[in-house]
């Protein structure tokens, strides 16, 4: 079910960026079989792909990614687009802050 709907490499970095509500959004899981999930794979698949450090540290980033996109979604933009352009800022600027993140959204949308 999950790889219907979504990509391989979706279900990794959501595994290893503990992303939760990307697990949820998986017709029948609900959050503590998201949870279960998380905590059963991360560790083999950090082991067993040999993850790149740059993804480990966007696992910090999706905090940051989630609260920036509530807070766009809350002054009325649509997911899709905050969708299209917060990866873009996130991918130049590593370590990014939410208000910075927000600020240039702001600029983009």
């Amino acid at each position: 079910m999950m790889l219907s709907s979504l990509t391989d490499e979706e279900i990794r970095n959501a595994i290893i960026g503990e992303d939760v509500n990307k697990i949820k959004s998986v017709k029948g899981v609900g959050i503590k079989v998201a949870q279960r999930i998380i905590l059963d794979l991360k560790d083999k698949i950090i082991k067993g792909a040999g993850v790149s450090p740059t993804l480990l540290s966007n696992t910090t980033n999706n905090a940051v990614i989630d609260e920036a996109t509530t807070a766009l979604v809350m002054l009325g933009f649509t997911k899709q687009n905050i969708n299209k352009v917060i990866p873009g800022i996130v991918k130049n600027n590593t370590g990014i802050k939410v208000e910075e993140l927000i600020k240039e959204a702001l600029k983009k949308l």
